[in-house]
């Protein structure tokens, strides 16, 4: 059950045939797409609060076929080193979340197991790792106490921003630091931009509210800090 299909019990991998049978390349390619439909499913379950990217959900179900038929055609597995499949992979931008990377190791390292033949493997390999996923999604596990934000408040050109907000921030935000100030509409108005550190159980509109009584009711905007176009289920 858990032998390979590619190779013969006691077959060198140094010594392998370049030819794979087309069943076992029907199969195996088969196999990872379906896992990658798999692992791309987990993808999107474990993803709907904070929302998702389409392409990044279709990359996750074609990587596993794709690393898989590359390391099928090769003529010797054993004289290639499998992180050179890994190197194969180039990224035009950084992820938007550093834990969506293991996602895209989870992909390509199913797509390696199921390239060698070791169906069952990668099988139990993928339910596992997405039992993980998914559980520590649902615990929650290690979510921060506050969220990293940006706070924009508009500022008329005669009112003194310097330090004009210091009680409000030091009042509902574990941490804060003003990242920029730059005039608008021809000079007449001042945006001060500040990171800031929200805790999750601090009342947003309150925080406003206070902020609104000291810049004269303009404009305020507060966004995560980090801020792509996504995709969110209910």
């Amino acid at each position: 059950m858990f032998d390979s299909l590619l190779l013969t019990s006691g077959t060198d991998y140094t010594t392998q045939a370049t030819t794979v049978p087309f069943g076992s390349f029907i199969i195996c390619l088969l196999v990872s797409l379906a896992i990658g439909f798999g692992v791309s499913f987990v993808y999107m379950l474990t993803h709907k609060k904070e929302g998702y990217a389409q392409s990044y959900a279709v990359t996750l179900i074609m990587l596993p076929p794709i690393v898989c038929v590359l390391l099928m055609l090769i003529n010797f597995i054993g004289g290639i080193a499998i992180a050179g499949i890994f190197g194969l992979t180039r990224y035009r931008s950084v992820a938007a979340d550093p834990k969506d990377i293991s996602y895209v190791f989870l992909a390509m390292a199913v797509g390696v197991v199921t390239g060698m033949g070791y169906i069952a493997y990668a099988i139990v390999f993928f339910v596992v790792i997405a039992a993980v996923l998914y559980a520590l999604n649902a615990m929650d596990y290690a979510a921060p106490k506050a969220s990293d934000m940006t706070l924009k408040i508009s500022v008329p050109e005669n009112l003194n921003y310097d330090g004009l907000f210091d009680a409000v921030l030091n009042k509902y935000c574990a941490s804060w630091k003003l990242r920029r100030v730059k005039t608008t509409n021809f000079g007449s108005m001042f945006d001060c931009i500040y990171a800031i550190q929200l805790p999750n159980n601090v009342e947003q509109k309150k925080m406003i509210d206070e902020l609104r009584t000291l810049n004269g009711n303009m404009t305020i905007t507060l966004t995560l800090f980090k801020y792509e176009d996504k995709i969110y289920e209910k």
